[in-house]
C-alpha cells in the first residue's frame, strides 16, 4: 500500500507565522538590573507544628 496524500511543507516563516498565532507573543526578558535575589523569611509549613513525637504523628495520620 501506498501513501497517496502529501503533506503540506511550510517554510521557516510559515512556521514562525504560525507559532505566533498560535502562543503569541513571548513576554519580554527582564535585564539583569531588573532581577532580584528572593530571600525566604520563614521555614515552609507543609506539616502542622508537631506536638508530640514525630513518629506518632506518622502513625496517626499516615
Amino acid at each position: 500500500m501506498t501513501d497517496d496524500r502529501t503533506d503540506p511543507s511550510f517554510t521557516d516563516e510559515e512556521y514562525a507565522f504560525l507559532r505566533h498565532v498560535r502562543f503569541g507573543e513571548l513576554p519580554r526578558v527582564a535585564r539583569p538590573e531588573e532581577r532580584v535575589e528572593l530571600t525566604e523569611t520563614e521555614p515552609r509549613r507543609d506539616r502542622p507544628e508537631p506536638h508530640d513525637d514525630p513518629e506518632r504523628w506518622d502513625l496517626r495520620h499516615g
